[in-house]
């Protein structure tokens, strides 16, 4: 495995992803529809992590760490319930879920993901 880093999707601020020995470091996955209630922006979250770990090789059985941020611990069972349907069973990652002021209001959920390669 080599041990350089490989970044993807680099912008002038943030990459959305990074790859160094083996593992897959992913920036906060926001909704891209801001307009959706919890359920509709936890949807867009958790396809915007798929889509990346497939860039990567990998897959959600392989997350080692999920730290999700709600704007309002409101939404906590209507995250649950998604991600819930979401999560491989016998492969729900260790996770931390804490309230936090979102950089923009109409932001309900963001999700930072670090995964194993295979």
């Amino acid at each position: 495995m080599s041990r350089d880093i490989q970044r993807h999707h680099v912008g002038k601020r943030i990459s959305e992803m990074a790859v160094h020995d083996g593992t897959v470091y992913l920036a906060g996955q926001i909704a891209e529809d801001a307009g959706q209630d919890i359920r509709g922006q936890t949807q867009q979250v958790l396809a915007a992590i798929d889509r990346l770990l497939a860039e990567a090789g990998t897959d959600r059985t392989r997350i080692l760490r999920c730290e999700i941020f709600l704007a309002d611990m409101a939404d906590f069972e209507g995250m649950n319930s998604v991600w819930d349907a979401w999560v491989p069973a016998g492969n729900a990652p260790p996770r931390a879920t804490v309230q936090a002021r979102l950089a923009k209001p109409q932001w309900k959920v963001e999700m930072v993901v670090t995964a194993a390669l295979p």
